[in-house]
């Protein structure tokens, strides 16, 4: 795991984890990081102090287990926070005001928006937030 300081187009500075540096790079071309604050996904690496420890035996690196549990935790959270919500992928802003105009029945969805798109609805006061925690979409998930 290897992790990155990034910055986004509105100038938040935020962490993020990686399994290499070749899966930061496929997941940025492909728009798949956004930043949590904003939702921007025009992405770049920040600037990085390096960790460098004043001795060698003064802080243990994360064991790979610790990393494990982790992210099997934030999988829970993830599975909790959907729970009972349908998967509408990039149709997201489509299916919500269709819902919001009283065109379709009303259900918990998540999915994908741009930026303009879930501007878009707030400002036409479609009810929509965005999740806390990053979401995989599910033809990505392993």
């Amino acid at each position: 795991m290897i992790v990155f300081d990034l910055r986004c187009g509105g100038e938040h500075v935020f962490e993020a984890w990686f399994a290499s540096s070749a899966a930061y790079d496929h997941q940025r071309e492909r728009k798949l990081i956004a930043c949590p604050l904003c939702g921007d996904t025009t992405i770049e690496k920040s600037v990085m102090a390096p960790n460098v420890s004043a001795k060698a035996n003064s802080r243990a690196p994360a064991a790979p287990v610790d990393v494990k549990v982790a992210l099997r935790a934030l999988a829970a959270a993830q599975r909790k926070v959907l729970e009972g919500s349908r998967w509408v992928g990039k149709d997201f802003a489509t299916q919500a005001r269709a819902m919001h105009d009283g065109a379709q029945p009303h259900e918990t969805i998540h999915g994908q928006a741009t930026i303009a798109e879930a501007k878009a609805l707030v400002d036409d006061g479609v009810a929509v937030a965005p999740l806390p925690l990053p979401i995989v979409p599910p033809e990505q998930s392993n």
